[in-house]
């Protein structure tokens, strides 16, 4: 029997199985992620007017992220660990900092804070960096494998390597020069965020930041 012959039908067979495989896996990846996309999108018309979008904070467990979009940008909403809290009043940390107090208009007033945000739980951040306008990779965990030395967690933009922390405050030495903008939003109760309106009594624009 030559080799030709044994060999000759394996390999259909191998793609075949490969491709049940993969149709699988994606069948199963989408059925987990559909009701996060579902609750995170926003009907397309609300998108396009631009009016503010509420967000339930029910469905986001502590440490994770999730993304809206809001008036055509990516707004990134936090649900941070109390450990993640405490790094970002690390003297090591702030002391790495370009910006930790929020001196440069890149926030609201009532996000001019060391958690930048009205409750410190909770990041509401414009995930555009502030360098090139690339889309920072949310890092929140401390790894040596991470491409940077000594990562306490935060963003890590892999265009050219801009650093932020978790309350989107840039480190000093990066392309970035300027801290991760806060959209406008309130809180409507204790589960529900609103993006795109101010507490009562604060008039601040998105469009009034030094640089998105």
């Amino acid at each position: 029997m030559s080799h030709a012959a044994t060999t000759g039908p394996e390999p259909k067979r191998r793609d075949m199985l490969s491709l049940v495989a993969t149709a699988g896996a994606v069948i199963g990846t989408c059925a987990v992620i559909w009701p996060f996309i579902d609750f995170m999108e926003p009907s397309r018309d609300v998108i396009a007017a631009g009016a503010p979008i509420d967000i339930d904070l029910s469905k986001v467990a502590s440490g994770q992220q999730i993304v809206v979009l809001w008036r055509g940008a990516p707004m990134l909403i936090v649900n941070r660990t109390p450990q993640a809290l405490k790094t970002l009043q690390s003297p090591d940390l702030v002391s790495r900092l370009s910006d930790p107090k929020s001196s440069v208009h890149q926030q609201p007033p009532y996000a001019e804070n060391w958690h930048r945000s009205i409750k410190p739980e909770y990041a509401v951040l414009v995930g555009i960096c502030t360098h090139l306008g690339c889309l920072p990779l949310y890092k929140p965990n401390p790894d040596p494998s991470e491409p940077v030395p000594d990562w306490p967690g935060g963003y890590f933009c892999p265009c050219h390597g801009s650093k932020y922390d978790l309350a989107g405050r840039v480190y000093t030495s990066v392309p970035a020069p300027y801290n991760l903008p806060v959209p406008p939003y309130r809180f409507v109760n204790d589960t529900t965020l609103r993006i795109g309106e101010n507490p009562t009594g604060v008039s601040y624009e998105l469009t009034s930041v030094v640089q998105m």
